[in-house]
Protein backbone atom coordinates (compact mmCIF):
# COMPACT_ATOMS: atom_id res chain seq x y z
CA UNK A 1 0.00 0.00 0.00
CA UNK A 2 1.87 2.95 -1.09
CA UNK A 3 2.46 5.65 2.11
CA UNK A 4 2.42 9.33 0.28
CA UNK A 5 2.58 12.87 1.75
CA UNK A 6 0.99 15.73 0.32
CA UNK A 7 1.87 19.18 1.20
CA UNK A 8 -0.02 22.27 0.18
CA UNK A 9 1.07 25.67 0.23
CA UNK A 10 -0.90 29.13 1.23
CA UNK A 11 -1.85 29.96 -1.77
CA UNK A 12 -3.93 26.11 -1.62
CA UNK A 13 -5.50 26.89 2.17
CA UNK A 14 -6.04 30.31 1.16
CA UNK A 15 -10.03 30.31 2.18
CA UNK A 16 -12.51 27.67 2.85
CA UNK A 17 -13.27 27.06 -0.83
CA UNK A 18 -10.03 26.30 -1.71
CA UNK A 19 -9.47 24.47 1.70
CA UNK A 20 -12.36 22.30 0.78
CA UNK A 21 -10.89 21.63 -3.02
CA UNK A 22 -7.87 20.27 -1.06
CA UNK A 23 -10.00 18.09 0.68
CA UNK A 24 -11.16 16.92 -2.74
CA UNK A 25 -7.31 16.22 -3.63
CA UNK A 26 -6.89 14.22 -0.27
CA UNK A 27 -10.21 12.08 -0.40
CA UNK A 28 -9.25 11.24 -3.87
CA UNK A 29 -5.73 9.63 -2.90
CA UNK A 30 -7.35 8.13 0.32
CA UNK A 31 -10.09 6.67 -2.08
CA UNK A 32 -7.11 4.56 -4.09
CA UNK A 33 -6.05 3.15 -1.25
CA UNK A 34 -2.68 5.11 -0.41
CA UNK A 35 -1.48 5.80 3.48
CA UNK A 36 -2.04 9.60 3.53
CA UNK A 37 -0.35 12.44 5.52
CA UNK A 38 -0.97 15.56 4.56
CA UNK A 39 1.04 19.00 5.53
CA UNK A 40 -0.60 22.54 5.11
CA UNK A 41 1.36 25.83 5.31
CA UNK A 42 -0.67 29.06 6.80
CA UNK A 43 -3.00 30.28 4.73
CA UNK A 44 -1.35 33.07 2.11
CA UNK A 45 -0.13 36.21 3.61
CA UNK A 46 -0.94 35.08 7.27
CA UNK A 47 2.56 34.56 8.63
CA UNK A 48 3.79 37.67 7.06
CA UNK A 49 0.63 39.54 9.30
CA UNK A 50 1.71 37.29 12.14
CA UNK A 51 4.94 38.31 12.16
CA UNK A 52 3.80 41.88 11.71
CA UNK A 53 1.97 41.63 15.12
CA UNK A 54 5.47 40.85 16.95
CA UNK A 55 7.32 43.47 15.42
CA UNK A 56 4.34 46.34 16.21
CA UNK A 57 4.32 44.48 19.84
CA UNK A 58 8.42 44.95 20.58
CA UNK A 59 10.93 45.95 18.11
CA UNK A 60 13.02 43.41 20.24
CA UNK A 61 10.97 40.14 21.32
CA UNK A 62 10.94 36.74 22.73
CA UNK A 63 12.13 34.13 20.26
CA UNK A 64 9.83 31.21 22.34
CA UNK A 65 7.14 33.60 22.00
CA UNK A 66 7.31 34.77 18.34
CA UNK A 67 7.19 30.69 17.60
CA UNK A 68 3.88 30.85 19.54
CA UNK A 69 2.56 33.75 17.93
CA UNK A 70 3.42 32.93 14.32
CA UNK A 71 3.06 29.07 14.55
CA UNK A 72 -0.75 29.59 14.73
CA UNK A 73 -1.72 29.95 11.33
CA UNK A 74 -0.84 26.36 10.38
CA UNK A 75 -2.73 25.74 13.79
CA UNK A 76 -5.51 26.89 11.69
CA UNK A 77 -5.44 25.31 8.27
CA UNK A 78 -4.52 22.06 9.57
CA UNK A 79 -7.86 22.02 11.97
CA UNK A 80 -10.02 23.03 9.48
CA UNK A 81 -9.26 20.72 7.02
CA UNK A 82 -9.51 17.89 9.45
CA UNK A 83 -12.84 19.55 9.44
CA UNK A 84 -13.69 19.51 6.19
CA UNK A 85 -12.61 16.14 5.45
CA UNK A 86 -14.61 14.72 8.83
CA UNK A 87 -17.44 16.30 7.03
CA UNK A 88 -16.48 14.38 3.78
CA UNK A 89 -16.89 10.64 6.42
CA UNK A 90 -13.45 10.77 6.28
CA UNK A 91 -11.80 9.68 9.59
CA UNK A 92 -9.07 12.53 9.81
CA UNK A 93 -7.38 14.48 12.76
CA UNK A 94 -4.88 17.14 13.17
CA UNK A 95 -1.74 16.39 15.08
CA UNK A 96 0.25 19.23 15.87
CA UNK A 97 3.92 18.83 15.86
CA UNK A 98 4.57 18.40 19.65
CA UNK A 99 1.99 15.78 19.26
CA UNK A 100 3.89 12.90 17.13
CA UNK A 101 6.46 15.18 17.98
CA UNK A 102 8.70 16.76 16.30
CA UNK A 103 11.94 17.30 17.66
CA UNK A 104 13.37 21.21 16.74
CA UNK A 105 17.06 22.41 17.84
CA UNK A 106 15.64 25.66 18.87
CA UNK A 107 13.11 28.66 18.14
CA UNK A 108 12.27 30.74 15.33
CA UNK A 109 14.49 28.91 12.37
CA UNK A 110 15.27 25.61 14.32
CA UNK A 111 16.65 21.99 12.92
CA UNK A 112 14.01 19.48 12.51
CA UNK A 113 16.29 16.75 15.19
CA UNK A 114 13.51 14.04 14.93
CA UNK A 115 10.70 12.85 14.10
CA UNK A 116 8.47 10.12 16.60
CA UNK A 117 6.10 8.31 13.83
CA UNK A 118 4.45 5.73 16.35
CA UNK A 119 1.15 8.27 16.33
CA UNK A 120 1.23 7.70 12.48
CA UNK A 121 1.31 4.28 12.41
CA UNK A 122 -1.49 4.06 14.07
CA UNK A 123 -3.12 6.53 12.10
CA UNK A 124 -2.24 4.26 9.15
CA UNK A 125 -3.50 0.91 11.11
CA UNK A 126 -7.11 2.50 11.90
CA UNK A 127 -6.83 3.59 7.95
CA UNK A 128 -7.07 7.26 9.06
CA UNK A 129 -5.35 10.61 7.79
CA UNK A 130 -3.25 12.53 9.72
CA UNK A 131 -3.15 16.31 9.22
CA UNK A 132 0.24 18.05 10.59
CA UNK A 133 0.74 21.85 10.58
CA UNK A 134 4.35 22.72 9.07
CA UNK A 135 6.71 24.91 10.20
CA UNK A 136 6.26 23.42 14.10
CA UNK A 137 8.10 21.54 15.96
CA UNK A 138 8.85 21.19 19.94
CA UNK A 139 11.92 22.31 21.60
CA UNK A 140 14.15 20.29 24.15
CA UNK A 141 11.64 21.87 26.96
CA UNK A 142 8.50 21.12 25.71
CA UNK A 143 8.07 24.67 24.17
CA UNK A 144 6.92 25.07 20.71
CA UNK A 145 9.16 26.07 18.07
CA UNK A 146 9.32 27.23 14.21
CA UNK A 147 11.64 25.90 11.53
CA UNK A 148 12.19 29.32 9.91
CA UNK A 149 10.18 30.81 6.96
CA UNK A 150 9.03 28.08 3.81
CA UNK A 151 9.81 25.91 6.47
CA UNK A 152 6.83 23.69 5.54
CA UNK A 153 8.26 21.96 2.55
CA UNK A 154 11.19 20.70 5.05
CA UNK A 155 8.37 19.59 7.59
CA UNK A 156 7.10 17.77 4.76
CA UNK A 157 9.65 15.75 3.57
CA UNK A 158 11.22 14.81 7.03
CA UNK A 159 8.00 13.43 8.03
CA UNK A 160 8.09 11.79 4.38
CA UNK A 161 11.68 10.09 5.01
CA UNK A 162 10.87 9.43 8.59
CA UNK A 163 7.36 7.45 8.12
CA UNK A 164 9.16 5.56 4.66
CA UNK A 165 7.01 7.11 2.49
CA UNK A 166 7.12 6.15 -1.41
CA UNK A 167 6.77 10.30 -2.64
CA UNK A 168 6.26 13.45 -1.22
CA UNK A 169 3.83 15.59 -3.20
CA UNK A 170 4.22 19.06 -3.19
CA UNK A 171 1.40 21.47 -4.11
CA UNK A 172 1.46 24.71 -5.26
CA UNK A 173 0.36 27.39 -7.17
CA UNK A 174 2.55 26.10 -10.45
CA UNK A 175 1.91 22.88 -11.92
CA UNK A 176 5.61 21.54 -11.80
CA UNK A 177 9.31 23.44 -12.06
CA UNK A 178 9.90 25.06 -15.61
CA UNK A 179 13.14 25.60 -17.88
CA UNK A 180 12.91 29.43 -16.27
CA UNK A 181 10.48 31.98 -15.37
CA UNK A 182 7.08 31.77 -17.41
CA UNK A 183 6.65 35.57 -17.04
CA UNK A 184 9.74 36.58 -18.51
CA UNK A 185 9.86 33.80 -21.01
CA UNK A 186 6.18 32.64 -21.92
CA UNK A 187 8.34 29.70 -24.43
CA UNK A 188 9.72 28.05 -21.15
CA UNK A 189 8.78 24.50 -20.95
CA UNK A 190 7.76 22.25 -17.69
CA UNK A 191 10.29 20.34 -16.93
CA UNK A 192 8.67 16.31 -16.29
CA UNK A 193 11.73 15.36 -14.00
CA UNK A 194 14.98 17.20 -12.72
CA UNK A 195 17.89 15.44 -10.64
CA UNK A 196 18.24 16.82 -6.74
CA UNK A 197 21.32 18.69 -7.48
CA UNK A 198 19.51 20.35 -10.11
CA UNK A 199 16.99 21.52 -8.27
CA UNK A 200 19.00 22.43 -5.20
CA UNK A 201 21.04 24.74 -7.79
CA UNK A 202 17.93 26.28 -9.35
CA UNK A 203 16.47 26.63 -5.81
CA UNK A 204 19.80 28.53 -4.34
CA UNK A 205 19.93 31.00 -7.67
CA UNK A 206 16.47 32.50 -7.20
CA UNK A 207 13.73 28.99 -8.62
CA UNK A 208 10.92 29.82 -6.04
CA UNK A 209 9.37 26.52 -6.39
CA UNK A 210 10.92 24.84 -3.76
CA UNK A 211 12.66 25.50 -0.21
CA UNK A 212 16.64 24.11 -0.43
CA UNK A 213 16.28 22.69 2.51
CA UNK A 214 13.70 20.86 1.61
CA UNK A 215 15.30 19.17 -1.37
CA UNK A 216 18.40 18.77 0.22
CA UNK A 217 16.84 16.57 2.52
CA UNK A 218 14.76 14.50 -0.13
CA UNK A 219 18.58 14.21 -1.82
CA UNK A 220 20.08 12.69 2.03
CA UNK A 221 17.47 10.00 1.85
CA UNK A 222 16.67 9.56 -1.39
CA UNK A 223 13.25 10.67 -1.30
CA UNK A 224 10.95 11.24 -4.26
CA UNK A 225 9.55 14.56 -4.42
CA UNK A 226 6.93 15.96 -7.02
CA UNK A 227 5.71 19.70 -7.91
CA UNK A 228 2.20 19.60 -8.81
CA UNK A 229 -0.44 22.34 -9.43
CA UNK A 230 -3.73 22.44 -6.09
CA UNK A 231 -5.72 24.01 -9.24
CA UNK A 232 -4.62 22.10 -12.51
CA UNK A 233 -5.33 18.02 -13.31
CA UNK A 234 -1.82 18.22 -15.02
CA UNK A 235 1.26 15.70 -14.31
CA UNK A 236 4.14 18.00 -12.59
CA UNK A 237 7.53 17.77 -12.68
CA UNK A 238 9.50 14.56 -10.58
CA UNK A 239 12.59 14.92 -8.72
CA UNK A 240 15.21 12.27 -8.16
CA UNK A 241 18.67 10.86 -8.03
CA UNK A 242 20.97 11.21 -11.11
CA UNK A 243 20.83 7.70 -12.01
CA UNK A 244 16.75 7.47 -12.33
CA UNK A 245 17.50 10.07 -15.39
CA UNK A 246 18.71 6.83 -17.76
CA UNK A 247 15.01 6.36 -19.37
CA UNK A 248 15.17 10.22 -19.81
CA UNK A 249 18.50 11.03 -21.06
CA UNK A 250 18.16 10.57 -24.52
CA UNK A 251 14.95 13.76 -24.11
CA UNK A 252 17.19 15.79 -22.05
CA UNK A 253 18.97 19.82 -22.74
CA UNK A 254 22.84 19.56 -21.50
CA UNK A 255 21.10 22.68 -19.70
CA UNK A 256 17.85 21.98 -17.39
CA UNK A 257 17.29 25.96 -16.67
CA UNK A 258 18.16 29.67 -16.05
CA UNK A 259 17.50 30.85 -13.36
CA UNK A 260 17.60 34.67 -12.21
CA UNK A 261 18.01 36.33 -8.49
CA UNK A 262 17.41 39.90 -8.34
CA UNK A 263 18.18 39.80 -4.12
CA UNK A 264 21.73 40.12 -3.91
CA UNK A 265 23.85 43.51 -3.12
CA UNK A 266 26.98 44.55 -4.27
CA UNK A 267 29.84 45.35 -2.01
CA UNK A 268 33.13 46.91 -3.54
CA UNK A 269 36.19 47.90 -1.13
CA UNK A 270 38.90 49.83 -2.98
CA UNK A 271 42.38 50.60 -2.07
CA UNK A 272 42.93 47.69 0.12
CA UNK A 273 46.65 46.49 0.94
CA UNK A 274 48.25 44.30 -0.77
CA UNK A 275 49.88 42.72 2.14
CA UNK A 276 48.09 39.08 2.29
CA UNK A 277 45.29 38.75 5.19
CA UNK A 278 43.41 41.48 3.69
CA UNK A 279 40.50 39.02 2.67
CA UNK A 280 40.51 36.96 5.62
CA UNK A 281 40.01 40.28 7.90
CA UNK A 282 36.80 41.20 5.28
CA UNK A 283 35.02 38.01 5.00
CA UNK A 284 36.14 36.87 9.03
CA UNK A 285 34.24 40.11 10.14
CA UNK A 286 30.92 39.30 8.05
CA UNK A 287 31.26 35.89 9.52
CA UNK A 288 31.44 37.00 12.60
CA UNK A 289 28.59 38.88 11.87
CA UNK A 290 26.33 36.06 10.57
CA UNK A 291 26.11 37.23 7.07
CA UNK A 292 26.61 35.01 3.89
CA UNK A 293 28.85 35.92 1.06
CA UNK A 294 28.57 34.68 -2.55
CA UNK A 295 30.14 35.49 -5.91
CA UNK A 296 33.79 37.28 -5.40
CA UNK A 297 35.59 39.28 -7.98
CA UNK A 298 39.48 40.59 -7.65
CA UNK A 299 39.27 43.65 -10.41
CA UNK A 300 42.73 44.46 -8.93
CA UNK A 301 45.08 43.43 -6.14
CA UNK A 302 43.63 46.79 -4.03
CA UNK A 303 39.64 45.63 -4.98
CA UNK A 304 37.39 43.81 -4.25
CA UNK A 305 34.18 42.90 -5.03
CA UNK A 306 31.40 40.61 -3.61
CA UNK A 307 27.79 39.90 -3.16
CA UNK A 308 25.97 39.20 0.01
CA UNK A 309 22.10 38.70 0.06
CA UNK A 310 20.34 42.49 -0.01
CA UNK A 311 18.62 42.15 2.89
CA UNK A 312 21.65 42.37 4.80
CA UNK A 313 23.27 45.14 2.96
CA UNK A 314 22.76 47.82 5.47
CA UNK A 315 24.16 45.45 8.47
CA UNK A 316 27.01 44.72 6.76
CA UNK A 317 28.08 47.57 5.09
CA UNK A 318 27.77 48.02 8.99
CA UNK A 319 30.45 45.82 10.25
CA UNK A 320 32.92 46.52 7.47
CA UNK A 321 32.82 50.25 8.51
CA UNK A 322 33.30 49.83 11.80
CA UNK A 323 36.54 47.31 10.72
CA UNK A 324 38.28 49.54 8.36
CA UNK A 325 40.89 50.23 10.02
CA UNK A 326 41.68 46.97 10.85
CA UNK A 327 40.79 45.80 6.99
CA UNK A 328 42.67 48.81 5.91
CA UNK A 329 40.65 49.94 3.06
CA UNK A 330 40.27 53.55 1.70
CA UNK A 331 36.59 53.36 0.11
CA UNK A 332 33.19 51.10 0.30
CA UNK A 333 30.59 51.27 -2.56
CA UNK A 334 27.36 49.47 -2.42
CA UNK A 335 25.28 48.62 -5.14
CA UNK A 336 21.61 46.97 -5.33
CA UNK A 337 20.61 47.37 -9.13
CA UNK A 338 22.27 43.91 -9.95
CA UNK A 339 20.80 40.44 -10.66
CA UNK A 340 22.21 37.12 -10.83
CA UNK A 341 21.68 34.83 -13.60
CA UNK A 342 22.54 31.19 -13.81
CA UNK A 343 22.34 28.47 -16.34
CA UNK A 344 21.97 24.88 -14.44
CA UNK A 345 22.85 21.58 -15.89
CA UNK A 346 24.43 18.26 -15.36
CA UNK A 347 25.87 19.03 -18.57
CA UNK A 348 28.06 21.80 -17.43
CA UNK A 349 30.00 18.44 -15.48
CA UNK A 350 31.43 17.11 -19.01
CA UNK A 351 31.31 20.17 -21.18
CA UNK A 352 33.08 23.27 -20.39
CA UNK A 353 32.04 24.69 -23.79
CA UNK A 354 28.99 25.36 -21.93
CA UNK A 355 29.83 28.06 -20.16
CA UNK A 356 31.82 29.47 -22.81
CA UNK A 357 28.48 29.86 -24.93
CA UNK A 358 26.62 31.70 -21.79
CA UNK A 359 29.50 34.39 -21.85
CA UNK A 360 29.22 34.54 -25.95
CA UNK A 361 25.63 35.56 -26.04
CA UNK A 362 25.80 37.55 -23.20
CA UNK A 363 28.66 39.53 -25.18
CA UNK A 364 26.77 39.44 -28.38
CA UNK A 365 24.10 41.61 -26.85
CA UNK A 366 26.53 43.52 -25.01
CA UNK A 367 25.62 42.97 -21.57
CA UNK A 368 28.39 43.33 -19.16
CA UNK A 369 29.48 40.42 -16.60
CA UNK A 370 30.22 42.12 -13.74
CA UNK A 371 31.39 39.21 -11.52
CA UNK A 372 31.64 34.66 -12.10
CA UNK A 373 30.68 32.14 -10.06
CA UNK A 374 30.55 28.42 -10.93
CA UNK A 375 30.09 24.59 -9.31
CA UNK A 376 29.93 21.32 -10.70
CA UNK A 377 26.53 21.76 -12.52
CA UNK A 378 26.31 25.55 -12.01
CA UNK A 379 27.43 28.88 -13.64
CA UNK A 380 26.10 32.54 -12.49
CA UNK A 381 26.98 35.42 -13.67
CA UNK A 382 26.79 39.44 -11.97
CA UNK A 383 24.75 41.34 -14.71
CA UNK A 384 23.41 45.15 -14.38
CA UNK A 385 19.28 44.69 -13.35
CA UNK A 386 18.02 46.35 -16.27
CA UNK A 387 19.41 43.76 -18.65
CA UNK A 388 18.00 40.80 -16.37
CA UNK A 389 14.94 39.99 -18.60
CA UNK A 390 17.27 40.38 -22.14
CA UNK A 391 19.68 38.03 -20.37
CA UNK A 392 17.36 35.44 -19.44
CA UNK A 393 15.67 35.55 -22.52
CA UNK A 394 18.33 34.79 -24.70
CA UNK A 395 19.92 32.27 -22.89
CA UNK A 396 16.91 30.37 -23.10
CA UNK A 397 17.13 30.58 -26.80
CA UNK A 398 20.90 29.73 -27.09
CA UNK A 399 20.98 26.43 -25.07
CA UNK A 400 17.41 25.37 -26.56
CA UNK A 401 15.11 25.63 -23.79
CA UNK A 402 12.30 26.88 -26.22
CA UNK A 403 8.82 25.16 -26.16
CA UNK A 404 8.59 24.46 -29.91
CA UNK A 405 5.07 24.20 -29.26
CA UNK A 406 4.50 27.96 -27.72
CA UNK A 407 3.07 30.42 -28.91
Amino acid sequence: MPRIVMKFGGTSMAGSERIRHVAGLVRARAERGDQVAVVVSAMAGETDRLIQFCREAASVYDPREYDVVVASGEQVTSGLLAITLQGMGLNARSYMGWQLPIRASGHAAGLIEGIDVAVLERVFDEQGIAIIPGFQGVAADGSLATLGRGGSDTSAVAIAAAMKADRCDIYTDVDGVYTTDPRIVPRARKLDIVTYEEMLELASVGAKVLQTRSVGLAMRYNLPLQVLSSFEDRPGTLIVREDALKDYAMERQLITGIAHDKSEARITLTGLPEAPGAAAAIFGALAQGGINYDMIAQGSPTDLTFTIPAAALAQAADILEKAQEAIGYVELATDTDICKVSIVGVGIRSDPALAAKMFATLAERKIEILAIATSEIKVSVLIPQDYTELAVRVLHTAFGLDAEDAA
